[in-house]
C-alpha cells in the first residue's frame, strides 16, 4: 500500500500531461499504466528498426500552452512537416481536404453533373434535421458527393451504418467543400482578407518527433522521473473503492497477478469510462451501468509492410474509399520522418484496419493479416506482392470512442453520476469518451491538474465541444478561450425571443450566392457540351437544327466542336448568374418575410436575429 498526492491511471498524452502541469505546480503524482509502452495510441512502436506510428499523429494546436509543452519536452527534436493527404477512389486520387475543382475534373463530366444537380437539391431543399453523420453531409455536399467520399470511408472506420452516427463527429472531422472559396479564388484570387478577417486557413504544415509521437512521451517520462514523479508500467486498475462520495484507494493487477493498493488525496482517470465505471466498488446503481454498457469502442489493427523500394508515393496518407479493399487508409511513415526507418533505399507501410474485437478477423493470425494486406495494397495498385520484404501486426483495443445516436445520453448520465466525487476525475479521449484530438486530451490534463493546485474550478467536460473543424482557425483570434478555462454557470432560462431565434435560424438557412451559383454552373455547362456532343456523334445531313436556337443567347456557339466548348464555359458563365441570382432573390425575400415574422412576434428585444440567419 502506498500513499501519494496524487494518482494518474493511464501514460498516454491526457495522463502524462496532468503529471507534467501538477510538477510545474510543485506537485508530484503516481502514473499507473497498464500496458508495457507509454503514449496511449499516440505511442511508437519499433520493429526491427522500422518505427511506426499508431494512426498518424500530427502535432499542431491551435493552443500556444499545448505547443510549449511539445517544445519544452523535445525542441529541435520536432521536425516540420509538410501535410498531403489523398483519397484513392474508383482507380483515381483526390485532394483532401477536398478541393472542388480537382474533385469535378477526376469524376468526369456525366458524374460531375450529377454532383452539381446534387448539391443544388441540398442547397434549395436541405433535410430539416441534422442529428446523423448522413444528414450533416449530405446538407453540405449533396447526396452523391456524399456517397462517393464519405458513406464507404465513414463506415469502414466505424463498423455502422452513417445514420446511426452522430453529426458531432462529421462536424469536427470533416473540412466542408467550399465552392463559394473555390470559385472566389478562381474569379478574383486568393486574397487573405474579407470583411475586416483572414479567411480560414487548413493546417498543411505541422511538427512531428524524428522518432514517431512515442518520443515525445517517453521524454516526458524521463523528466517525470528525474523529478521524483514515478510512472509504474503493467498496472492495470481492477478496482476503484469509494465511500463517502471520496475515492480512498485503487487496487492493480502488475504483470504477475499480484494486487497493490494505491490510496492518494486525489485520483484522475483516463482509462475507458466504460471500464472505469465497472472497476467503482461499491458498484453505481443499475442506470449508471446500463448507460456505462452503452458505451461503444472501435477497436483498430494496422498492418505493416517493409517495402523494398525508396519511394511509393509522396502523401504521408492516404485514404481508402474504394468499398472493393477492407482497409481503411495507409500510412507512409518515411513521409513523415525519415528516421522512422533504418534503411532509406526501403518504406514501411501502415495498412490500417478498423474492426470490433468480435470480428473474425481481429483474432486472425499475423500472417494470414499480412497476406490480406499484401492483396489489397497490390490490387489498387500500389505496390506489387513481390516487392514485400516483411512484415508484423499491431492491435489496438478501445482505439476510438464511438459517437453513435446513443453516445449522447449515456455519458450524460455517466458525467452527472460521477461529479458526486469530490477526489475523481476523468480526462482525455477514452475518459470522456469524446473523439479528442490529441492537444485537446492534453488540455483536459491541464486543466485538471489545476483544479488539484489551483483557486479556480475548470470544467474538464467543455474541452472539445464545439462543433467546428478542428483545422480551422482565424489567424486575428486566440484559440484559447472560455471553454479551456471554464467555470460553471447557471444558464438563465431561455427567453422567448432566445427560443423564436433558435427555431427560425434552424428553419430558414442562407444560400451562399457563390455556392449555388457555382453549382449551377456546372450543370448549365456541361448540359450543353453534353447536348452538342451527342448531336455530333450522331451525324447526319443537317446536326442539331433546334439546338442552333442557342446561338442567339450564347454569342459565338454553334453545334460544332468549337461550338460545344464555347457552350460549356458561355453557358456555365450563364447558369452561376442565375443560381447566384436565385440564391440573393430567396435571400432578400426571406429577409422581408423575417422582418414580417419579428415584428408580429414582438421580437424587438433582440435585434441581432437576422444577422444571425
Amino acid at each position: 500500500m502506498s500513499d501519494h498526492p496524487t494518482v494518474v491511471i493511464g501514460a498516454g498524452p491526457a495522463g502524462l500531461t496532468s503529471a507534467y502541469e501538477l510538477l510545474k505546480l510543485g506537485e508530484n503524482a503516481l502514473i499507473l499504466e497498464a500496458d508495457d509502452l507509454v503514449g496511449g495510441i499516440s505511442r511508437t512502436v519499433d520493429y526491427k528498426g522500422y518505427k511506426f506510428d499508431i494512426g498518424g499523429h500530427r502535432f499542431f494546436s491551435k493552443v500556444e500552452y499545448v505547443n510549449e509543452i511539445w517544445k519544452e519536452l523535445l525542441g529541435d527534436d520536432l521536425l516540420e512537416r509538410p501535410r498531403l493527404s489523398r483519397i484513392y477512389y474508383g482507380g483515381n486520387f483526390f485532394d483532401y481536404p477536398l478541393r472542388a475543382l480537382n474533385a469535378l475534373s477526376h469524376l468526369g463530366p456525366t458524374e460531375s453533373v450529377r454532383v452539381g444537380l446534387s448539391y443544388l437539391h441540398a442547397r434549395l431543399f436541405p433535410s430539416n434535421t441534422e442529428t446523423t453523420l448522413e444528414e450533416w453531409v449530405s446538407n453540405r455536399f449533396g447526396r452523391r458527393l456524399f456517397e462517393i467520399f464519405f458513406k464507404t470511408y465513414t463506415e469502414k472506420v466505424w463498423g455502422i451504418p452513417c445514420n446511426e452516427i452522430s453529426s458531432d463527429w462529421a462536424a469536427q472531422r470533416i473540412k466542408n467543400l467550399s465552392l463559394r472559396e473555390a470559385v472566389r479564388s478562381a474569379l478574383l484570387g486568393n486574397g487573405k482578407q474579407r470583411d475586416g478577417e483572414i479567411i480560414t486557413t487548413l493546417i498543411d504544415r505541422f511538427l512531428y518527433p524524428r522518432r514517431g509521437p512515442g518520443m515525445m512521451w517517453e521524454r516526458c517520462v524521463e523528466v517525470l522521473a528525474a523529478e521524483g514523479t514515478t510512472t509504474v508500467m503493467g498496472e492495470r486498475v481492477e478496482q476503484i473503492r469509494h465511500s463517502n462520495n471520496r475515492v480512498e484507494e485503487v487496487v492493480s493487477s502488475g504483470v504477475s497477478g499480484s494486487l497493490t493498493e494505491y490510496q492518494a488525496e486525489h485520483f484522475i482517470s483516463s482509462m475507458p469510462l466504460r471500464e472505469l465505471i465497472h472497476a467503482l466498488n461499491p458498484p453505481p446503481p443499475e442506470e449508471v451501468l446500463a448507460a456505462a454498457r452503452g458505451l461503444r469502442y472501435r477497436d483498430y489493427l494496422t498492418v505493416v509492410l517493409i517495402i523494398d523500394r525508396a519511394e511509393v508515393f509522396p502523401d504521408n496518407w492516404i485514404y481508402i474509399h474504394d468499398p472493393s479493399v477492407q482497409m481503411g487508409r495507409i500510412q507512409n511513415y518515411k513521409n513523415w520522418s525519415e528516421e522512422m526507418v533504418p534503411d532509406t533505399s526501403r518504406t514501411s507501410l501502415g495498412l490500417e484496419y478498423f474492426l470490433w474485437q468480435k470480428d473474425d478477423q481481429w483474432s486472425w493470425s499475423d500472417e494470414r493479416l499480412i497476406e490480406l494486406g499484401i492483396e489489397e495494397v497490390s490490387r489498387i495498385g500500389l505496390v506489387q506482392p513481390e516487392e514485400v520484404l516483411d512484415g508484423t501486426v499491431v492491435r489496438m483495443k478501445k482505439a476510438y470512442p464511438v459517437y453513435d445516436q446513443q453516445y449522447h445520453s449515456s455519458v450524460d448520465v455517466l458525467r452527472e453520476y460521477l461529479n458526486q466525487f469530490e477526489n475523481l476525475q476523468t480526462i482525455g479521449r477514452n475518459g470522456l469518451h469524446r473523439y479528442n484530438n490529441q492537444d485537446h486530451s492534453m488540455m483536459t490534463g491541464v486543466l485538471a491538474a489545476r483544479n488539484i493546485v489551483g483557486d479556480k474550478l475548470h470544467n474538464v467536460w467543455t474541452v472539445n465541444t464545439e462543433k467546428t473543424y478542428h483545422e480551422e482557425h482565424r489567424e486575428e483570434k486566440s484559440y484559447v478561450g472560455d471553454r479551456l478555462t471554464p467555470t460553471p454557470v447557471a444558464k438563465p432560462a431561455a427567453s422567448v425571443a432566445e427560443s423564436s431565434e433558435a427555431v427560425l435560424a434552424s428553419l430558414y438557412t442562407r444560400l451562399d450566392p457563390w455556392a449555388l451559383g457555382a453549382a449551377m454552373a456546372v450543370v448549365c455547362g456541361f448540359v450543353v457540351f453534353f447536348v452538342t456532343a451527342v448531336l455530333l456523334f450522331r451525324g447526319g445531313e443537317i446536326v442539331g437544327p433546334n439546338l442552333v436556337l442557342l446561338s442567339q443567347y450564347l454569342w459565338g456557339y454553334s453545334v460544332t466542336w468549337p461550338g460545344a466548348f464555347i457552350g460549356l464555359v458561355e453557358g456555365a458563365i450563364g447558369g452561376f448568374i442565375i443560381g447566384s441570382g436565385i440564391a440573393t432573390l430567396r435571400n432578400a425575400s426571406l429577409h422581408a418575410y423575417l422582418m414580417t415574422i419579428r415584428r408580429r412576434a414582438g421580437l424587438q428585444e433582440n435585434p441581432d436575429l437576422l444577422g444571425k440567419i
